[in-house]
């Protein structure tokens, strides 16, 4: 998950990676089918990878109905991904990144000073086993619960509903990143002396975290256009720079 990371669509290339086997030997040697199933997995993806195994057995059992049921709705597939990566990111980024790994770090450290070399053989054993336990069963619990769930929801004819709340929930976690992991901080001053305002203050005193929503929109139509990411990185990095030298942004 992390060593085939990129800026442009994060961790895309590892899930499909981990779905290829599936995808092949659901669609055979039906060309179309299959390559189509692929590019559904190389859309933007992004979660704790210990967590990244259950969303891959959830998406497996909706790929085996859509393999044996014509009338499946396969939008369904990218919007439950996106439903669940972010949430679930929020679990495994504490439990593994803000627990788990504190405390073997901690544990791993006090020996390793001692100069015990259990320190690191620690480090790795805390780390890694709750790890690999969860990615084994999380993909057999994420299939089973996929399969239960799929077949109820077929059914009763609520698919379409449970995809536009799964969108729903999506863009709220997008929007809500946003407010987090976009700032912009114009420093410019408004007016003289003491009584002289940044122009984000003003801004902020209006409508707060507007301008971190109009910077979203900008990329959100560029990725509209396909401007390459790498593009758009280096363009913002540019405007960035030159902003902050002219007193502008700080």
């Amino acid at each position: 998950m992390e060593f085939g990371w990129n800026y442009e669509r994060q961790m895309h290339l590892a899930f499909a990676h981990m779905m290829a086997p599936l995808m092949k030997k659901l669609y055979g040697d039906t060309t179309e089918a299959y390559t189509n199933s692929l590019e559904r997995h190389m859309e933007f993806f992004n979660c704790t990878p210990q967590i990244a195994p259950f969303i891959g057995g959830v998406v497996a059992s909706m790929e085996e109905s859509n393999a044996t049921n014509s009338n499946f709705d396969v939008s369904s597939i990218g919007a439950i991904k996106t439903a669940l990566m972010g949430p679930l990111s929020g679990i495994g980024d504490s439990i593994f990144i803000g627990t788990i790994r504190v405390i073997a770090t901690g544990l791993a450290t006090s020996l390793a000073a001692k100069g015990n070399v259990l320190g690191p053989i620690l480090f790795l054993l805390i780390y890694n086993i709750p790890g690999y336990l969860l990615r084994y069963f999380g993909v057999m619990y994420g299939y089973k619960l996929g399969v239960g769930y799929l077949t109820k929801i077929q059914e009763s004819g609520l698919m379409e509903s449970f995809k536009t709340a799964a969108s729903i929930l999506g863009v709220m976690v997008i929007g809500a990143m946003t407010n987090e992991m976009v700032s912009i901080n114009f420093v410019m001053k408004l007016g003289s002396g003491k009584s002289a305002e940044t122009l984000q203050s003003v801004i902020d005193s209006m409508i707060p975290g507007v301008m971190s929503l109009i910077v979203l929109y900008i990329f959100y139509v560029l990725n509209k256009r396909k401007v390459n990411v790498l593009w758009q990185i280096l363009g913002a990095a540019i405007i960035g720079i030159t902003l902050t030298w002219f007193g502008i942004l700080g």
